[in-house]
């Protein structure tokens, strides 16, 4: 999730004080044995399950220092078409700039992308518990045959979702 939209809805603004900012710590992350779809209709992604395991991986966003709160709005948001579930995701081991700001979490995001061989992985990445949320409607709903593109949405979608009025979201 991208952090102005997480701080949105966690904290009521894409631009959070710096404490509330400072409360979540956020790390780039590889989860393996999934694919990232583009929900039809919708700005939004969905995850699956994706055989063989070995075959895909979706990058995201780790976050830690989330309240029960935090976690229900979060809940909320995403809604009935998804469901939570335990996984094993893939982080940079930790460095002492984790957290430090989002330009510095879209530079792991983009280094993390680039990992590739199981050495490389192994030397660079540790492997935490997480929960995500993963697709439970009809797999009709979801266009099977493309990945979802996250630079578009950044580029054509991002501004609507950090400024759209909230009964809106």
């Amino acid at each position: 999730m991208v952090p102005a939209i997480l701080h949105r809805i966690v904290h009521g603004s894409s631009t959070p004080e710096p404490w509330q900012k400072a409360l979540l710590t956020t790390r780039p992350a590889l989860l393996p044995g999934y694919r990232r779809y583009r929900v039809q209709n919708a700005d939004y992604p969905a995850i699956l399950p994706y055989t063989p395991p070995s075959d895909s991986s979706v990058l995201g966003v780790v976050v830690t220092g989330l309240t029960e709160g935090d976690v229900l709005r979060l809940d909320i948001f995403e809604g009935t078409m998804y469901e939570k579930r335990a996984v094993k995701v893939k982080v940079p081991k930790r460095s002492d700039k984790d957290n430090e700001d989002d330009t510095s979490l879209q530079k792991g995001l983009d280094q993390t992308a680039h990992l590739t061989g199981k050495q490389q992985e192994d030397d660079e990445m540790e492997e935490v518990d997480a929960t995500t949320y993963v697709w439970t409607d009809p797999e009709e709903d979801l266009d099977m045959g493309s990945e979802w593109d996250f630079e578009s949405f950044k580029r054509d979608k991002l501004q609507w979702w950090i400024t759209a009025p909230e009964s809106e979201l």
